[in-house]
């Protein structure tokens, strides 16, 4: 028998079902954790969900997401600002420690990547507090570098380390996620700096397939269907010491058309198979 005690189900994976579809099919198919975004719970309403949640025997490994931090005027930075201890307080009653971060691209019209780079690390030390005292870590996320227009300035784990470092490790830490960081020739080096740092919040996974799609968000694939070894960088994460959940966040528009119970079962067979016997060294 496989050990699936540390998978979890990131809602977006099963984008068309709602909070409480999304629940019963980890209930039936035996997945012990999810990872709901905020569009997902706000239809039903916080309080709601994380009843719904825990009435049901499941555990929220993360809350997805905070972040978009690179507004370049001041109401901008207010509404962020604003947004972000909204989504803290919806982590602390989810009963999660974990609110990931997608830092944000370029506004429009600008282009230094410089001082949009230094408005997020200015909005994070304006975050850090209010998340502290609610028992809340911010996640930095880096994303794949295709993304760094629109949706992160950060590309590497070292990047988003550097970010997190001025803070303590039980503040801010990082997400390792497969599709936006294997490619990275100091993915090794920046997982093993990240666990002595012990700031690895979460491990993510799901594949990179190829071709890109039309629409590159959704060029996410389960895991065996593209190009990342998994073995090596799960092994890479074990090594470092992360001992959490381990999310699986896809987004493909043929995924999500597919049955999802259909789709719950074959994530669960790739992770036995392609995950699970690297997760522990």
């Amino acid at each position: 028998m496989s050990d699936f005690s540390r998978l979890s189900l990131n809602s977006a994976t099963t984008k068309y079902w709602t909070l409480e579809q999304v629940i019963d099919g980890c209930v039936r198919t035996g997945i012990p954790a999810i990872g709901p975004w905020r569009d997902r719970v706000a239809e039903v309403g916080t309080e709601r969900a994380a009843k719904l949640i825990s009435n049901a025997g499941l555990r929220v490994s993360s809350l997805c997401r905070g972040g978009f931090l690179t507004a370049s005027d001041q109401e901008g930075r207010e509404a962020a600002v604003q947004d972000n201890r909204a989504a803290i307080l919806e982590a602390e009653i989810l009963g999660t420690g974990e609110l990931f971060l997608v830092v944000g691209g370029l506004p429009a019209g600008d282009r230094d990547i410089v001082a949009a780079r230094q408005r997020v690390a200015d909005r994070l030390g304006e975050l850090v507090p209010f998340a502290t005292e609610h028992g809340v870590r911010l996640v930095l996320e880096p994303l794949h570098p295709m993304y760094a227009a629109d949706r992160a300035l950060l590309s590497t784990l070292g990047q988003a380390l550097d970010l997190a470092a001025p803070y303590p490790a039980a503040a801010v830490g990082v997400a390792v996620d497969t599709f936006h960081v294997w490619w990275d020739p100091q993915l090794r080096e920046q997982i093993a700096r990240a666990g002595r740092e012990n700031r690895i919040a979460s491990y993510q996974v799901c594949d990179f397939n190829m071709p890109i799609a039309a629409d590159a968000l959704l060029s996410r694939g389960i895991m065996g269907d593209g190009v990342i070894d998994f073995a090596t960088i799960t092994g890479w994460v074990a090594d470092a010491g992360y001992t959490g959940d381990i999310e699986v966040e896809i987004f493909n528009q043929q995924i999500w058309d597919n049955p999802g119970d259909e789709l719950l079962e074959t994530i669960k067979n790739r992770y036995a198979s392609l995950v699970l016997p690297w997760a522990k060294r």
